[in-house]
């Protein structure tokens, strides 16, 4: 009797999970076609970067290599803007320099070592175009950041009318990714950044975020502050400026440096901000060559038909090598061997040099050993 009544126990327990079985199926099933049908439309507006995308095409993976081969051979050299094929191998030969010289100096330097870590925040990864890039302040950021609102499917119309500040932008639809992000990402995906002589970058954001700052801007009371501490009544003349002389400028960035608080993002060393020896880069432009270098990554990541080379912040106030040598020639040695010393990494990483510096500093100091 026991026996009999423990199976028909038993019976009814699977009774009764098949019938709720086949009670929930349709739910279960309605539910999942709804959550693929979201996924769906989502993921074909996103552009930014979630650990959940595919990195396959056709079943295989799509290297930058491959991508740069194909577009060579299938597509020609006879597009409007773009760098004809003689040409777009020269920069590509330049490129693969420029790669093997950071490569080189990260190992004589010790920089690729488990003992120095990856920075990711200020990289965008756009996964509609597949391009990265470590968006370095003052070396052409603001027309970099301008193309890549585009590739967010920001219009052009909508972007030169807005008042909202161009990377606040940007990070609604680029998430600020983590280091493992950025090397899945890098699988189908060209990374680059553009670098810039150290010292001209910090002349030109000197110019632009203090002599230009807006009135009761962040940058303006920097200024003020500044001016309180560093402007001596016995120095002679005495400045006139309502904001820092350069001097007064590189002293405070060197004693912010000296008791280690975080630099402003405009003059923070890029090899802090982007830690090049800890990812692998497709592409390294210059200022200095930037027209012919954008022309080749655009060619290269077919961005042709989203955006096009141009500057979108050419700099204020003079001419700029000579503001640069009007600048530098307030400093004193010591000031240079500091700024030398503060940007010492990004000089030797990316192949600057400082001893033109030298030369325009104020002559009655020692000249350069």
């Amino acid at each position: 009797m026991a026996r009999r009544n423990v199976s028909v126990m038993r019976l009814g327990r699977c009774v009764a999970f098949l019938a709720a079985a086949t009670f929930l199926l349709p739910f279960t099933i309605l539910l999942m076609v709804a959550d693929q049908q979201y996924n769906l439309t989502y993921n074909s507006k996103r552009v930014f970067y979630q650990e959940s995308d595919f990195y396959k095409i056709n079943g295989t993976y799509l290297t930058p290599t491959f991508i740069r081969t194909q577009y060579i051979f299938e597509n020609g050299t006879h597009d409007e803007g773009l760098l004809s094929r003689d040409k777009f191998m020269e920069v590509g030969a330049r490129m693969d320099a420029r790669r093997e010289y950071l490569r080189s100096e990260c190992s004589r330097l010790g920089l690729d070592g488990a003992g120095h870590k990856a920075y990711a925040w200020e990289y965008l990864i756009n996964r509609q175009y597949h391009v990265i890039w470590c968006n370095i302040f003052k070396a052409a950021s603001t027309s970099w950041m301008y193309n890549f609102n585009l590739m967010a499917n920001y219009t052009a119309a909508f972007l030169d009318r807005t008042k909202e500040v161009p990377l606040e932008l940007a990070r609604k639809k680029y998430a600020r990714p983590t280091v493992e992000m950025i090397r899945k990402a890098q699988g189908d995906s060209f990374t680059f950044l553009i670098v810039r002589h150290p010292l001209e970058r910090l002349a030109s954001a000197y110019n632009d975020k203090i002599v230009h700052a807006w009135p009761k801007s962040f940058h303006d009371q920097m200024g003020r502050r500044i001016i309180k501490k560093y402007r001596k009544a016995a120095t002679k003349p005495v400045p006139t400026e309502r904001y820092p002389v350069f001097e007064e400028f590189v002293s405070y960035v060197l004693d912010e440096a000296k008791v280690k608080r975080t630099l402003d993002m405009h003059w923070t060393p890029y090899s802090d901000f982007c830690t090049p020896c800890k990812f692998n880069f497709d592409v390294i432009l210059k200022f200095e060559t930037l027209d012919e270098d954008q022309r080749f990554l655009i060619q290269m990541a077919r961005l042709q038909e989203v955006i096009k080379p141009e500057w979108r912040n050419s700099g204020k106030g003079t001419n700029t090598l000579h503001n640069i040598n009007h600048l530098y020639s307030r400093l004193k040695k010591a000031q240079l061997d500091g700024l030398y010393n503060l940007y010492k990494y990004d000089f030797q990483l990316f192949n600057y040099t400082v001893d033109s510096y030298y030369e325009i500093i104020q002559k009655d100091d020692s000249s350069h050993g």
